[in-house]
This record gives C-alpha cells, structure tokens and sequence, in this order.
C-alpha cells in the first residue's frame, strides 16, 4: 500500500516510513503542495494511494465523493512528526486491513 502524506504532514514521514509504506509520497513531491483538495483527490485516486491527513476537508470530501481514494485521518491535534510515525508504525496491521476492505473508505487514527 502506498501512502499520500497531505501538506499539513512533514515530508520527512516519506522516508520514515519506507520500510512499511513503500511507494508512498508527499503532495510537495508530486507538486501537490499548492493544489487543491480536490486536485490532490484525484491525483491519490488516479494513482492509488491512500491520503494520509490531519485535515478535516478530505473527511468531506469523501462523504461527497466516495471513495478511491481511501483517508486515513489523524486525529491526533500538535504533535511531532515522530509521533506520527509511530502511530502509523503501531497501527501498520490496522492500516493494512483497512486498505484491503472494500466496504470502508475512512480510518480515524489517534
């Protein structure tokens, strides 16, 4: 599964987490990093990644459009980015499942 890290994420989260989510991104890589969401919503469903956000508009925006793409939604208010690395770290298997259901569009992890 690959991952799509949206602007409020450090890109730094891309390499933290290449032994776990190979093939992830960041929208500042992909030249993302001053689109729209709905920009950044097609291009993670065109491509196949899941969006990874602490934002509230993709939980929106999913509840329009459904999904592809899936959301994962961190809930977890200021933070660092090690925290957030070790949540995906923890919640890996979580992550996994979610991806491969085909009935669910949103995880909330915090």
């Amino acid at each position: 599964m690959k991952l799509l890290f949206d602007n409020n994420l450090s890109p730094k989260l891309v390499n933290q987490l290449a032994d776990l989510y190979p093939d992830s991104s960041h929208v500042a890589t992909l030249s993302l990093d001053s689109a729209s969401d709905v920009e950044v919503w097609r291009r993670a469903q065109d491509d196949g990644y899941c969006l990874v956000t602490k934002d509230a508009d993709f939980n929106e925006l999913l509840a329009i459009r459904g999904f592809p793409p899936k959301v994962v939604w961190i809930r977890l208010g200021n933070c660092t980015t090690a925290e957030i690395a070790a949540l995906l770290r923890n919640h890996h298997a979580t992550i996994t499942e979610f991806a491969e259901d085909d009935s669910a569009g949103l995880l909330e992890l915090q």
